[in-house]
This record gives C-alpha cells, sequence and structure tokens, in this order.
C-alpha cells in the first residue's frame, strides 16, 4: 500500500479479457484483478450487447494493485507483452472495437505514463507496425458477469484458455520470473 495505506487501479483493454485477467494475476503487487467493460455508452451493458460491438465497450480488466510493490509504469511493461499493441480493434482471432488496446486512465500521471510508454515503444522498433493503443480518461466501468471472472482458472481446459490465454500467461512469467 502506499503511505496513505491505499491501493491504486488501472483499467486495460487488450483482446479478451480472460487473457489479461490471467496474466495480470501473475504480477506481485496485483492485490486483485476483474474482468468488465468500459468505454461505451450504455450502462451496465452484458457480454452478448458488447460483443455485438454496438455498444462501443472495450472489454478491460481492473488492476487493483499496491503502489509500493509494483508501479503502473511496470503494469503497462506487462500490458504490452501481453497483447500486440499494433493491432486496430483485434487480437488474434478476436476482432471488432471490443477487443481494442486502450488504456483509461484514472489521473493525469496515468495518462502521462502511458503516453511515454507509447512513445519509447515506437522508437524503440520493438513492433514491425506503430502502436494504436488508446488513452483516454476512464469514464465508467462495469464488471463483467460473474461467469467471466477468473474464467482461465476455472476453465484450464477450455480450447481458448489452453490455445491463446496460457501462452501468454507462459510469456509474462518468463519476462517476470525467469521461468517458462
Amino acid at each position: 500500500m502506499n503511505a496513505s495505506g491505499e491501493q491504486q487501479e488501472a483499467t486495460l483493454g487488450g483482446g479478451c479479457f480472460w487473457c489479461l485477467e490471467a496474466v495480470f494475476k501473475e504480477v506481485d503487487g496485483v492485490v486483485e484483478v476483474e474482468s468488465g467493460y468500459s468505454g461505451g455508452a450504455r450502462p451496465n451493458p452484458t457480454y452478448a450487447q458488447v460483443c455485438t460491438g454496438a455498444t462501443g465497450h472495450a472489454e478491460v480488466v481492473r488492476v487493483r494493485y499496491d503502489p509500493e510493490r509494483v508501479g503502473f509504469g511496470e503494469l503497462l511493461d506487462v500490458f504490452f507483452l501481453a497483447h500486440d499493441p499494433t493491432q486496430l480493434n483485434r487480437q488474434g482471432h478476436d476482432v471488432g472495437t471490443q477487443y481494442r488496446s486502450v488504456i483509461f486512465f484514472h489521473d493525469e500521471t496515468q495518462a502521462r505514463i502511458a503516453s511515454e510508454r507509447i512513445e519509447e515503444l515506437d522508437r524503440s522498433g520493438r513492433f514491425s507496425g506503430s502502436v494504436v493503443t488508446e488513452v483516454t480518461a476512464l469514464t465508467s466501468y462495469y464488471p463483467a458477469e460473474a461467469g467471466h471472472q477468473d474464467y482461465a482458472e476455472n476453465n484450464p481446459e477450455q480450447p481458448y484458455c489452453r490455445l491463446v490465454v496460457a501462452p501468454k500467461v507462459e510469456r509474462v512469467r518468463e519476462y517476470l520470473h525467469g521461468e517458462g
């Protein structure tokens, strides 16, 4: 916790929220990860509504973290490792604005750090294309339905979890801990 004992939050979208939820659970200092929806106009959207792309929401994770143990910039390093931020409105076979790469900042410090990280990535040449990640103020967040929480953990043999989620988790584990 910080000096006042408070957790901080980050709200990030990078494709299917099942992937990001599983990835951020690997990060030391992350206290809680919840799948949900942000960036759209409809209050309290359902998964079925968001999947149409008509609500304007992105699938996101709300990451609660202890800023004394992990910083927002470090969370972004994991975020950019866990998905391809050069794909506009998609991640692999998941296509639509609900799968866009987006950082919903909670304050101006997060906005600045996010913009700086994106500029650094573009200059680094790490990706073959430009980073298309949106950086926008968080205006609303709605938790996803209970069946979407802890999805990869509860459904490890589900094909999507084995073929898409698990490799991302392994890549992040290697980055964080040097283990596969």
